[in-house]
């Protein structure tokens, strides 16, 4: 690399990518009820074995 020469920064993906999803749709809210339940177990799990 020549002197002061920066290093090539990775190229940032600006495009967003839409995602279609019917948030009152009774199968999103039982699979969001599920995700929290699982997230739950995980952190008191973490914390119970935690320092």
């Amino acid at each position: 690399m020549p002197l002061g020469a920066k290093p090539s920064e990775p190229k940032k993906e600006e495009e967003e990518e839409e995602i279609d999803i019917d948030l009152n749709a009774p199968e999103t809210e039982r699979a969001a009820l599920a995700i929290q339940g699982k997230f739950r177990k995980f952190q008191k799990r973490k914390k119970e074995s935690g320092p």
